[in-house]
């Protein structure tokens, strides 16, 4: 009895050494260019990815490997992806299969612990008609991870006179700097959701005035949830719904061309949001959260500009860090080490771009105070890296406390996640009304009359007219007003100043 006992404890002693490292789950993200595959797991594993045709396949193998998962469950609908299998070679090493159906350029790199997830390989397939991008998922080097593995190019495979063995064996011969692109079986996969058009603007008017275009941000995504709230809600999807909303706002305003940064659940680096609001040549760069802390009483909204030196409090450079480690999570070394941009940021330019994005979030903040406690009074300032632009104003608007049970419940509702987009909304195009930049429609209105203006909570007729720098009077007679009596949404044109 106690023999047959230290045999079966000494059976499941080999059996942990034998399996090093297990898969704890496998996830998968749809983005616009690419489809990212995260392996989570128990430790480091050393592995090879392989690309293998006839049928067309990409293998990787993960050495002393077991899963715990289940592949079945993983949504491939929209991906090039048709199938994946799983098996056991060389006894004790794990193979994964994708059986593939479309065009891919396949990138994989592994990605060590930190304090918010384990170890990590990831595998991108980025579509054969765009080729990688690093604005969607930068992943440069860095001396604590090793550089994307290269995927040695194999000979097409004999025609198979039966169908495919569930775990190819084929192996890799030396391995070349570029990974060729696996040929496509049957005919491409469905489109991936579109994105706004990247680098043009909506059409200008017959004069020759533009729009001006608001990038709007939703923060975290893909593996990258963001804060978590006491019942599960999920930051990115959160901010994710209000941004649709504050893009929806700025769709319907004539003068504005809104683009969103995010249109999706995937993960894009820190630097690759500034790049894109870039080359969609934005006039304001939003970024949208839900802020968090460890107690669950702390509540209210905020607003946060860049600050080139120190943070303006110490809940500033704590949520800065916290902010810039989504790039760790999404396998991206921060982006605030660049030094080019460090070099820009010195630049005399930055200060204009600095007061702008101040004076502008100060007008987000007071459209917020209505709806929402707020949680700092005036605009604070950290080194966030999402919002080192030197040439374009950006602010990133925390919309309240997801850790606080009532104002998760808050912001998880459809109708507060619209009131907060509108007052966000009104803000900006507050500004934007009396800070049109040159050449845009809004300046022409304003230097000509017929600028339009909506009716805020708060807002008096005379306020209004010194806002403008337009008598009262004018004002008045301008919109047929006979009394001083206005109403929340009521539009105004303002005549020229």
């Amino acid at each position: 009895m106690g023999r047959g006992w230290i045999a079966a404890v000494s059976c499941l002693l080999a059996a942990s050494v034998a399996w090093g490292t297990e898969v704890r789950d496998v996830r998968l993200w749809r983005a616009p260019d690419h489809t990212r595959i995260v392996f989570d797991l128990s430790a480091p594993a050393e592995y090879k990815l392989m690309v293998l045709g006839n049928p067309d396949r990409i293998v990787i193998d993960l050495a002393d490997t077991r899963l715990r998962k289940d592949l079945s469950g993983l949504e491939l609908g929209d991906t090039p992806v048709a199938s994946v299998r799983s098996g056991v070679r060389d006894g004790d090493d794990l193979r994964v299969v994708f059986d593939m159906k479309a065009l891919v350029d396949p990138r994989s790199f592994a990605l060590q612990a930190t304090a918010q997830t384990g170890d990590r390989v990831v595998l991108d397939l980025y579509d054969r008609d765009t080729g990688p991008r690093q604005t969607a998922a930068e992943v440069p080097p860095t001396a604590a991870e090793p550089p994307p593995a290269a995927v040695p190019p194999l000979p097409p495979a004999a025609a198979p006179t039966a169908p495919p063995a569930p775990l190819p064996t084929a192996s890799p011969p030396p391995s070349a700097s570029t990974p060729p692109p696996v040929p496509a079986a049957v005919p491409p996969a469905s489109p991936a959701p579109a994105v706004p058009s990247p680098a043009v603007r909506k059409s200008v008017d017959q004069s020759g005035h533009r729009d001006i275009v608001i990038a709007i941000d939703a923060g975290h995504g893909g593996e990258d949830p963001g804060a978590l709230g006491p019942r599960g809600e999920r930051e990115k999807a959160v901010v994710l719904a209000i941004a649709k909303e504050l893009h929806a706002l700025f769709e319907a305003d004539r003068g504005f061309r809104p683009t969103l940064v995010r249109s999706g659940d995937y993960y894009i680096s820190l630097k690759g949001r500034r790049d894109l609001a870039r080359q969609r040549q934005a006039d304001l760069f939003v970024s949208v959260h839900a802020d968090a802390f460890h107690s669950r009483e702390a509540r209210g909204g905020s607003v946060y500009a860049l600050s080139t030196s120190g943070a303006t409090s110490t809940a500033a450079a704590y949520l800065a860090e916290r902010e810039n480690e989504a790039d760790l999570v999404g396998g991206v070394r921060l982006a605030d080490k660049d030094d080019v941009l460090a070099g820009v940021l010195t630049d005399l330019s930055m200060t204009s771009t600095l007061d702008t994005s101040l004076k502008l979030g100060a007008g987000v903040l007071r459209s917020m105070e209505p709806l929402t406690k707020l949680h700092k009074q005036r605009v604070e300032q950290a080194g966030f890296a999402v919002l080192k632009s030197p040439d374009i104003p950006s602010i990133l608007v925390e919309t309240g406390f997801i850790s606080n049970p009532h104002e998760a419940s808050l912001l998880s509702s459809r109708d507060y996640q619209r009131k907060m987009a509108a007052a966000i909304h009104r803000g900006i195009r507050e500004w934007f009304l009396m800070h049109p930049p040159s050449g845009t429609l809004l300046a022409s209105q304003k230097l000509n009359g017929g600028q339009e203006y909506v009716i805020a909570r708060g807002d008096t007729l005379s306020d209004i007219a010194e806002r403008f720098s337009v008598p009262l009077a004018d004002l008045k007679s301008y919109n047929s007003i006979t009394d001083s009596r206005i109403v929340v949404g009521q539009r105004l044109t303002i005549p020229k100043s």
